[in-house]
């Protein structure tokens, strides 16, 4: 038994990073203050840490990540789609909240174990320069694989506001639902930005 206990990897416990007061951020493994830019470089490196409010010692990992994103998002480098926004919003205190967090969990994961082979895609597009169609083929697969993953939550989304309104309003059978109406609204919006990536590309391949 202590033999197969030795042989496991040891894995490395996660870096308590402290927030204080004054939203200074302090490393204590290296004793030394850290800002947002320097945890997000962390999880680059996959080095894990875990942020406790220095006086309360409550976990507040959460909202500090969600913070990096926030300023990430607001130097320009935008990557979650407007409709994919208001879609997650409008899952907060729907029946189905509590499926989304183990299903974008599952997705992050599901893109990070093929994100070497995309990244060597793009690096052979580049290289090659046929027109960047590489480029411009695997920007159109990632467009359609975040469609097909949002177009997934629409029908339950329907199906939990058309019973919802159901019960509320007894004549709601007659009126078209509106859940219906903005996954296809959303639908439609993301059919647009897919549409105005590869306008782009196009344009590109058309200079290279």
């Amino acid at each position: 038994m202590n033999e197969a206990n030795a042989s496991e990897p040891k894995s490395n416990p996660p870096v308590i990073i402290k927030k204080y007061a004054n939203r200074r951020l302090y490393n204590t493994a290296k004793s030394s203050y850290v800002t947002l830019e320097n945890l997000a470089e962390m999880v680059r490196e996959g080095i894990d840490f875990v942020v406790n409010d220095a006086k309360t010692g409550e976990d507040i990992t959460r909202s500090v990540l969600t913070q990096i994103i926030f300023e990430e998002e607001s130097r320009g480098q935008n990557m979650l789609p407007i409709g994919f926004l208001r879609q997650l919003i409008r899952l907060y205190g729907d029946a189905l909240q509590g499926f989304v967090p183990g299903y974008l969990d599952a997705s992050m994961n599901t893109f990070a174990q093929n994100q070497e082979k995309m990244r060597q895609q793009v690096r052979n597009a580049f290289e090659a320069n046929p027109a960047l169609a590489n480029f411009e083929a695997l920007a159109r697969t990632n467009m359609e694989w975040f469609e097909n993953a949002m177009r997934m939550f629409a029908p339950f989304m329907k199906q939990s506001r058309a019973a919802a309104k159901s019960q509320a309003e007894p004549e709601a059978d007659a009126k078209p639902a509106a859940g219906e109406a903005d996954a296809r609204a959303e639908l439609e919006e993301m059919k647009a930005q897919l549409a105005a990536m590869q306008e782009q590309l196009s344009r590109l391949s058309g200079q290279g």
